[in-house]
């Protein structure tokens, strides 16, 4: 098998790599690019440890190939912060103790990110929705969803303390 040339944007920065044909992104992300972020959880697509942006989606890296990815923006949870500024949603994630193990949570804040892109104002129903496809252990999810419905509110300018 022969290897296969990538050129893609990880986190705003170009990066070149070959690739195995039969290679998924996580594997790329985590052992040829050095993000280890991302987690393993299911190598199936349905615990959504494996969670980054693919262009303007949420995908689970365990299910793409690393070549599929040539020209296109890839973005993980090292890129969610700002230097040493945490994005709304880990500061919350922290103060509403939304993470215990933590190994759920790169996938969690991908996601919640990624819906208040979409949508500023979700309701709990909607936020319970669109982080569905992520599995926790530890937390049953309710200190999660209010973490979002909090920093929603905040970067509207309503949160309240």
């Amino acid at each position: 098998m022969a290897n296969i040339q990538v050129s893609t944007k990880i986190n705003g920065d170009t990066y070149e790599f070959l690739c195995r044909p039969d290679e998924t992104l996580l594997e790329v992300l985590r052992d040829r690019i050095g993000l280890t972020g991302s987690k393993e959880g299911c190598a199936s697509g349905d615990c959504g440890a494996c969670s980054v942006m693919l262009g303007d989606r949420v995908v689970s890296s365990c299910l793409v190939l690393g070549a599929e990815v040539e020209g296109q923006e890839v973005n993980t949870i090292e890129g969610m912060a700002d230097g040493g500024n945490l994005h709304p949603l880990q500061r919350n994630f922290i103060k509403f103790a939304a993470l215990q193990c933590g190994f759920c949570t790169p996938g969690f804040l991908v996601a919640a990110k990624a819906l208040l892109d979409k949508n500023p104002d979700p309701t709990e129903t909607e936020i319970r929705y669109w982080l569905a496809g992520n599995l926790c252990r530890c937390t049953g999810y309710d200190k999660i969803v209010r973490a979002v419905l909090h920093t929603a509110e905040e970067m509207r300018g309503q949160a309240r303390g």
